[in-house]
C-alpha cells in the first residue's frame, strides 16, 4: 500500500532528497572524540559521529570509522584509546580535529594533553569526562550479502573513568551540567543538552505500573 504522506525510498536506489536523511534521523548521537597514540608515540585526536555505549558491566563503548584512519591503526597497534566528552564551549576545537591533516591535532586545536592512568593514549585535559579504554574488538562491518565494507567497528572496555567533580551533584553525575553536544546530522548540524531539555520518565517495574501507564495513555488523545 502506498502512503502519499510518507517519502519512501530504498537506500540502494538513492534517497531522492537534497541531503541523505539517515544520519539526521538517527540523531542526535553522542560524539566519539577519540584520542590515541601510535606505536611510535605520536598522539592523535579525532571525532567520530557513529559512537555509543553498549554494555554496563563491564562498561563497553564503541565507534565506527568510515575508512581506515590513523585512529584505527593506532588502536590496532596499541590496543588502547581514550574517549573524551565534547562540551559546547569545546565545539569549535573538536571541529578542528576533524580536519584531514598531518599535523598534531592537539596542537592544531590548542588543546592540552593530560596523562591517562592505565593506558598510554592521552586525555583531553579540558574535557570534563574521559574514559580510558582497552580494545576488545576491531572488525569490518558487512552488508546483508556478507561483503566486508570499508567501515571499521572498534569496541573497547572502559577500564578507568575521570570526571570533573564540578559535574557531580550529591554524588550523582549531572548530564546537563557539562552542556555536552551531540551530532544531529544534516550539513553540520549539532544539538546541545541543557537542563531545560531534560525530563524524567521511570520505566514500569510491575503489572500495576503497566496498568497505570496504559490507563494514562488511553486517556490521552492520539498525537
Amino acid at each position: 500500500m502506498v502512503d502519499d504522506d510518507f517519502h519512501y525510498y530504498e537506500p540502494r536506489d538513492g534517497h531522492g532528497l537534497r541531503h541523505d536523511p539517515f544520519s539526521a534521523i538517527v540523531g542526535p548521537r553522542p560524539i566519539g572524540w577519540i584520542s590515541s597514540r601510535s606505536a611510535q608515540g605520536r598522539a592523535n585526536l579525532a571525532p567520530y559521529s557513529f559512537f555509543n555505549a553498549f554494555n554496563y558491566r563491564p562498561p563497553i563503548i564503541g565507534f565506527a570509522s568510515v575508512g581506515w584512519k590513523d585512529t584505527v591503526a593506532n588502536i590496532r597497534d596499541t590496543g588502547e584509546f581514550v574517549w573524551n566528552l565534547v562540551t559546547r564551549c569545546m565545539a569549535s576545537r573538536m571541529n578542528l580535529t576533524s580536519a584531514a591533516v598531518t599535523q598534531d591535532e592537539f596542537a592544531l586545536a590548542g588543546l592540552a594533553q593530560a596523562p591517562a592512568r592505565l593506558v598510554g593514549a592521552p586525555r583531553v585535559r579540558s574535557s570534563p569526562v574521559n574514559f580510558e579504554c582497552r580494545l576488545t574488538q576491531l572488525f569490518p562491518l558487512r552488508d546483508q550479502r556478507g561483503v566486508e565494507l570499508e567501515t571499521w567497528m572498534i569496541m573497547g572496555e572502559v577500564v578507568a573513568v575521570h570526571i570533573d567533580r564540578a559535574m557531580l551533584v550529591d554524588g550523582v553525575y549531572d548530564t546537563a551540567r557539562a552542556h555536552p553536544i551531540l551530532r544531529a546530522g544534516g550539513l553540520g548540524r549539532y544539538a546541545g543538552i541543557t537542563e531545560a531539555a531534560m525530563f524524567d520518565m521511570n520505566r514500569p517495574t510491575d503489572d500495576d505500573d503497566v496498568a497505570a501507564m496504559v490507563r494514562a495513555l488511553d486517556a490521552t488523545p492520539d498525537t
